[in-house]
């Protein structure tokens, strides 16, 4: 069983872990100079979650029921043009292996990045607060790896 201040230290771990790459991500985009500012194209992302064995099951149930709800609203604010999910047919490398992959197209890159407060949108989904925070918690202890790809498409004709 971990104590209080593990898992607040592991949680704060994470969380800082997630802004870093988030960081990274946007200010690669900034530094080629492609940063949308609106009107520009759509903005695809892979986010992929490797649970610990065992676990990928309770990952997917937890992600469809406090995760994708928000994806879903934000869907509905235009923020999100798109929510895709995938999953191995089969094992590969333990160094490769990923369970899910949730693809996400964003309006524009800019979206990512622009300070969107998600919290009202919590509090509406999620009124026992209390709850949604442990299985949110939960549910990033049983990864052992998430990363976050941005992706662009090639022109294969030109």
């Amino acid at each position: 069983m971990h104590t209080p201040r593990l898992v607040i230290q592991q949680t704060c771990r994470l969380l800082t872990l997630a802004t870093a790459l988030f960081l990274l991500t946007n200010c690669s985009v900034v530094a080629q100079g492609t940063l949308p500012t609106g009107k520009e194209k759509p903005y695809a992302v892979e986010y992929y979650y490797k649970a610990k064995w065992g676990f990928a099951d309770e990952f997917i149930r937890l992600f469809k029921k406090n995760h994708f709800p928000v994806l879903k609203k934000q869907l509905e604010l235009g923020r999100i043009l798109q929510v895709t999910a995938s999953s191995t047919r089969f094992h590969a490398t333990e160094d490769g292996r990923w369970d899910y992959r949730i693809t996400i197209v964003w309006k524009n890159a800019g979206v990512t990045a622009d300070g969107f407060d998600t919290q009202p949108i919590l509090r509406d989904l999620y009124p026992d607060q209390e709850t949604f925070k442990k299985e949110e918690q939960r549910r990033f202890e049983i990864l052992s790896g998430h990363w976050d790809l941005p992706i662009a498409d090639v022109d294969l004709e030109n």
